[in-house]
């Protein structure tokens, strides 16, 4: 069962959310997910096996120009995560579902995403869910 997020969810999508990121900090994360779920233009969906929840899916509209698109707002995935033990099953596809429809009932017309160039299984995990790969960048910094 997939559910969007309330409040009372912000701890445990954040203990989710430390397993994707785990360079994090726990509290710092309950109150990210805390501001995340209250403003009205993002999403977190979560999925459900009887109580526990097992995977989210973080979303959020971007107004700003996103890589391969054409209109704005842009619906954007931000993060998923589905429990190891409980992958396979569909539940990234039902994650993903959710965060599409929230996002077209917001207006956009397109869903996009990212993913670091070294993580394949992301890029494949993508690919699977139906997105076609847009542009491959690298990114710079200098210190002024």
């Amino acid at each position: 069962m997939i559910k969007l997020a309330t409040i009372e969810h912000a701890t445990v999508t954040a203990q989710l959310a430390l397993q994707l990121w785990p360079d994090n900090d726990l509290e710092e994360f309950i109150q990210n997910m805390e501001v995340t779920i209250k403003h009205p233009n993002s999403a977190i969906f979560l999925a459900f096996s009887e109580e526990e929840a097992i995977g989210f899916a973080q979303c959020q509209l971007r107004h700003d120009y996103v890589e391969g698109t054409d209109s704005s707002p842009v619906g954007y995935l931000e993060g998923l995560y589905v429990v190891e033990h409980c992958r396979e099953r569909g539940l990234a596809k039902g994650l993903v579902q959710a965060c599409e429809q929230w996002a077209k009932a917001k207006g956009c017309k397109e869903f996009a995403s990212d993913c670091e160039l070294s993580n394949t299984a992301s890029l494949h995990v993508h690919i699977k869910l139906g997105f076609t790969e847009a542009n491959r960048i690298i990114c710079f910094t200098k210190k002024l």
